[in-house]
């Protein structure tokens, strides 16, 4: 009867896996304020970079880059809500926190995953990493706006 139990977890385990983070997919999309939706994407990310890392596994680079550029719009879309709904991070970090450590982690797992490509391969992705790592610089000035070196009423670095 174990070994029935054993067998059965061991063939459904990836089944509910996938089924899950399709439901938490499913109810990111569904979330409506931009500060839940922030404090979301750590879990989000991790089911999206686990399901590219299946893609990149199984050769199949164009679901990789479809699912990569998904999140890159999901990050940027939150990005906006957050700007929108609170313009100032830096009193009110809120949101802005979680979204700039996921998109750092993100990042990070991002190019574990190029290391491993032919120039050719990687040249779709590093453009999705050009525009996540813009998105990181610009939420890093938003939280920090009085950095050493930049004029703290626009961000932007000083002459």
């Amino acid at each position: 009867m174990w070994l029935l139990v054993l067998l059965f977890s061991f063939f459904a385990g990836p089944v509910f896996a996938q089924s899950s983070a399709l439901e938490f997919r499913a109810r990111f999309d569904r979330e409506t304020d931009p500060m839940h939706r922030a404090k979301m994407m750590p879990q989000l990310s991790d089911a999206e970079f686990q399901q590219i890392g299946k893609d990149v596994a199984a050769g199949h680079l164009p679901e990789a880059l479809a699912v990569a550029e998904e999140y890159r719009d999901e990050v940027r879309a939150c990005e906006n809500g957050l700007d929108a709904k609170e313009p100032d991070a830096e009193k009110h970090p809120s949101g802005f926190k979680q979204l700039q450590i996921s998109l750092r982690e993100s990042l990070r797992r991002l190019d574990e995953i190029l290391v491993n490509f032919t120039g050719d391969e990687q040249k779709p992705f590093i453009e999705v990493r050009k525009d996540l790592e813009q998105l990181d610089r610009h939420l890093i000035r938003e939280l920090f706006p009085s950095q050493p070196g930049s004029d703290s009423r626009s961000g932007k670095p000083r002459n």
